[in-house]
């Protein structure tokens, strides 16, 4: 497993605010033939391992993987304190080892009682919050109804543009108007231009989505989807598009080109968006 990134005297601020020792702390024993599985409610955002003794890595965006690097020492032995940062709270282990295979922890949910809240300064919107606003964008009804594209008997046209705080909230749609399922390979968000000349390359730039609501992997008729990007300002030469491609064997694809001024005349939530 790939090495966690290791700060030592990251978190010593919290650690002295608190003062804790690892006797007051959650305590998971681990073994080096064992994997021990931690996953939060939310996606982590840093990892800390106090000593090499434990090596692990982050599979997914949520889950973290811990293991003993070796051998060799005692029952009760504390190996490493394992900190892990979400968007929202922060959680410390104590990492005890045993010898006794059966009584290594396998899988540890991160519960309600251990989480710390924490306010992040490196996330400006959390993801909890992020698919809570998309999801209601979603369910409104359209206001654009001018910008839109037509490729393979189909018809991708742009539904809502939302502003709130850091981010872009693109609300799409996509009409199939062929009885052949189209089967989502990727979706991808690039700052483009406008007009392409002959004589010289286009430069495109890749953007990552901060969130793609919806994660189905095909539609036969009609799609509906909300990509948050983060604000970005581009020059009038070139166009934000959403391209989305199908898997081989046809091999399909649609894009979805917003012009600079849609952009621009993006609304900020309202009350009836924010309303439970």
């Amino acid at each position: 497993m790939t090495m966690l990134l290791l700060s030592a005297g990251m978190f010593a601020a919290f650690e002295a605010k608190a003062q804790r020792t690892y006797e007051e702390m959650e305590q998971l024993t681990v073994n080096e033939q064992v994997t021990t599985v931690i996953t939060a409610s939310e996606p982590i955002r840093f990892v800390d391992i106090s000593t090499d003794k434990v090596v692990g890595d982050q599979p997914i965006n949520n889950v973290i993987r811990l293991k003993p690097k070796e051998t060799g020492h005692e029952d009760g032995d504390v190996l490493a304190i394992v900190t892990i940062v979400t968007e929202r709270y922060r959680t410390q282990y104590a990492l005890l080892y045993t010898t006794r295979l059966q009584e290594a922890v396998t899988d540890k949910e991160i519960e309600l009682m251990e989480r710390n809240a924490y306010d992040n300064p490196a996330v400006s919107m959390s993801t909890v919050d992020m698919n809570r606003f998309a999801r209601r964008i979603w369910n409104s009804p359209a206001k654009y109804h001018n910008v839109a594209s037509k490729a393979h008997r189909m018809v991708m046209r742009l539904n809502n543009i939302y502003s709130v705080g850091d981010y872009f909230f693109i609300d799409f749609s996509i009409d199939n108007k062929t009885n052949i399922r189209f089967d989502i390979d990727e979706i991808r968000v690039k700052l483009a231009d406008k007009k392409v000349s002959k004589a010289t390359n286009a430069q495109i730039v890749e953007l990552t989505p901060s969130l793609i609501l919806e994660q189905s992997k095909s539609f036969k008729h009609g799609y509906r989807n909300v990509i948050v990007v983060k604000k970005m300002t581009f020059p009038n030469g070139k166009v934000l598009s959403i391209e989305m491609t199908e898997k081989q064997i046809s091999g399909r694809n649609i894009t979805l080109n917003i012009d600079y001024e849609d952009v621009l005349a993006a609304d900020s939530f309202n009350a009836v968006l924010l309303e439970e």
